[in-house]
């Protein structure tokens, strides 16, 4: 399984929410809040954990999604997913 960096996993989080959601990359920062600065409800999160599992490989739990409220809470959630991945390999 690829390692990825955190910088690799915020920049796919990135073009997934560009992708998706059609929100220009240079308006998503780390700090952005999905709700608040970014206008995403929870149907978008479903959305856009169906592309993390696709990124990932592995069933993302809705519990490891709930207190996530900006865009460097998914890179953290993501970067922990990624690293059992690889310590199980």
């Amino acid at each position: 399984m690829k390692q990825y960096t955190r910088e690799e996993i915020y920049n796919e989080v990135v073009g997934i929410m560009n992708k998706l959601f059609e929100i220009p990359t240079d308006e998503i920062t780390p700090e952005s809040k999905l709700m608040d600065d970014l206008d995403l409800d929870s149907i978008d999160a479903v959305e856009m954990i169906v592309q993390l599992q696709k990124m990932t490989g592995k069933r993302i739990q809705p519990e490891q999604f709930q207190s996530v409220r900006t865009v460097n809470d998914v890179v953290d959630v993501l970067e922990k997913l990624l690293n059992e991945n690889n310590q199980k390999n």
